[in-house]
């Protein structure tokens, strides 16, 4: 069955971190059949990881967080696309009973996912383990179709761009201190006060570190109240709102020394291009959303609490005193 694999669909809801923890099960697949056309059915939020790696030929954009009845006719237009698309094969994650039954919906000949008491709809069941990284958990599903081994998420920045003349003579720290928007509306909170930010760069500035402070339509906010209070300096360079896609974002994390974050996309492009990561950890998991290794470095308060971590697992939105996030910055600067 597995000699018929050559037009395959995967679906993978989330955001663009939850994409660039699927690429290593989409490599492993691309490995055991190079020529199967690789189709990815995800979020339009997330649509930007085609700029990330080649190995994506299509996208298909499904709103599956719409509301009301729009939620239903996006996947009646989904499941049109797909029927009329002839796949061979359909990987899909999430491990609600349902994915079984979009994937049956879906009219494909062999369907993957992870067993629920629905997967009797599906050829091959997975059994899911969501005690390990992401990406490892994420790989497992295209274990009944291809022996690679897991490997680390690789990105590859899609098209031409030259790094800023000013990042190009010397090494330099980027900074990304925002998560998404979703992220700030449901209330799950997962980076420091804008004051962390400002006592650390201002300590970098003042060490002689240059400091390359980087943010999306998302992080206007807090970056505009970094920038307000922080030193005038030629080692901090702003460049908020200059990248134009997100390949260009990684090309100049790729090209710096090393990245402070916090749980977010660019902490997953970090990893993926082989830059130094110092991550700060606070409500999630880092267990399960940074590897092991020594470039990897995660900052985290060491704080008494019961259930920490507790975003996701415990509670969907964060409690009211994060004292999880309550880290110095001289922890940041020891690794630096």
């Amino acid at each position: 069955m597995t000699n018929a694999a050559q037009n395959v669909l995967f679906i993978n809801f989330g955001g663009i971190g939850d994409e660039i923890l699927f690429l290593p099960a989409i490599s492993s697949f691309k490995k055991e059949f190079p020529s199967a056309k690789i189709t990815l059915c995800l979020e339009p939020r997330s649509r930007a990881i085609k700029d990330l790696t080649p190995l994506i030929d299509d996208l298909i954009l499904v709103d599956i967080k719409a509301r009301g009845i729009k939620k239903y006719f996006e996947i009646l237009k989904m499941l049109k696309t797909v029927r009329s698309s002839r796949f061979d094969t359909v990987i899909s994650s999430g491990k609600s009973p349902q994915v079984a039954v979009l994937e049956f919906l879906c009219g494909v000949k062999r369907r993957v996912g992870y067993k629920s008491k629905t997967s009797f709809l599906l050829t091959d069941s997975v059994e899911l383990n969501e005690n390990q990284y992401a990406a490892k958990m994420y790989h497992e599903l295209v274990s009944p179709l291809s022996s690679h081994i897991f490997e680390p998420i690789k990105i590859e920045p899609q098209g031409e761009f030259e790094l800023p003349k000013e990042l190009v003579t010397s090494d330099f720290i980027c900074i990304h201190p925002g998560v998404s928007k979703m992220s700030v509306e449901k209330n799950m909170v997962k980076c420091p006060k804008s004051s962390f930010w400002i006592e650390l760069i201002t300590k970098m500035t003042s060490k002689g570190i240059r400091t390359v402070l980087l943010g999306g339509p998302d992080d206007e906010e807090i970056i505009g109240e970094i920038v307000s209070a922080t030193p005038e300096s030629e080692n901090i360079i702003n460049l908020y709102g200059k990248t134009q896609n997100i390949a260009q974002l990684a090309r100049i994390i790729q090209a710096s020394k090393a990245l402070v974050c916090v749980d977010s996309a660019p902490m997953h492009i970090g990893v993926g291009v082989g830059t130094k990561v110092i991550a700060i950890f606070g409500p999630t998991d880092e267990e399960k959303l940074i590897p092991k290794g020594d470039n990897f470095i995660v900052i985290k308060n060491k704080v008494d609490c019961d259930i920490r971590p507790c975003l996701w697992a415990r509670r969907q939105t964060t409690c009211d005193t994060l004292e999880c996030l309550n880290i110095s910055p001289d922890e940041v600067l020891e690794h630096l």
